[in-house]
């Protein structure tokens, strides 16, 4: 079950580590405006919290095969869908995809079109209002990544990233130093400088 939490309201009668919570001997309180999910015991916070539009590129994981359908973990408050009798390959539950948002339906599911499984390679969260950052003008900056390390980069407007292959540390380390540091001027050239020469011949 999730609900709207807001800072300094109890969302665990007892002291537990959750991300943007505090805690004491008489429970755990949210520090943030965000959704507490109970069941998982995460807090997403509502700022920077991907609101999902048509025609957005998403990267989930897929939590239950319901046989008619998928139901799948896309790093936000709703959950994706996607019918399984359009399926092009065989997904199915622990699998990594990446997906078309179709609409989002009444009661906050997002229906996703043209699910497509991801093999290997590793995922990375950063938050969503730096997604564009990292994308950059004209794909400008993860060309530039995925030039300079040889890694092939699939971003998720939902704030989930896939990296495969070349120099994934690297790549990894350079989409961090964006999130961290995308109010700063000067940031195309370190990045620059931090992924040239680096790409496997």
């Amino acid at each position: 079950m999730q609900k709207i939490v807001v800072p300094g309201e109890k969302v665990v009668n007892t002291p537990v580590r959750i991300e943007n919570t505090i805690s004491d001997k008489n429970g755990t309180y949210a520090c943030v405006i965000g959704f507490f999910d109970d069941a998982r015991k995460i807090l997403i916070p509502l700022e920077g919290v991907w609101q999902p539009r048509s025609g957005d590129t998403v990267i989930g994981i897929v939590e239950e095969d319901k046989g008619t359908m998928l139901i799948i973990n896309i790093n936000a408050p709703y959950k994706g869908l996607a019918l399984t009798k359009f399926l092009e390959a065989d997904i199915t539950t622990g699998d990594t995809i990446a997906a078309t948002v179709k609409d989002l339906e009444k009661g906050g599911s997002v229906m996703l079109l043209k699910p497509t499984k991801l093999q290997g390679g590793k995922l990375i969260s950063v938050s969503p209002s730096k997604i564009p950052r990292i994308i950059g003008s004209g794909n400008s900056m993860v060309k530039q990544i995925s030039d300079g390390t040889g890694t092939k980069i699939i971003i998720g407007l939902n704030g989930i990233i896939w990296l495969s292959g070349g120099k994934m540390d690297i790549a990894t380390s350079a989409i961090l130093k964006i999130q961290e540091e995308a109010h700063t001027s000067g940031l195309t050239d370190r990045i620059k400088k931090m992924v040239s020469n680096t790409k496997v011949q």
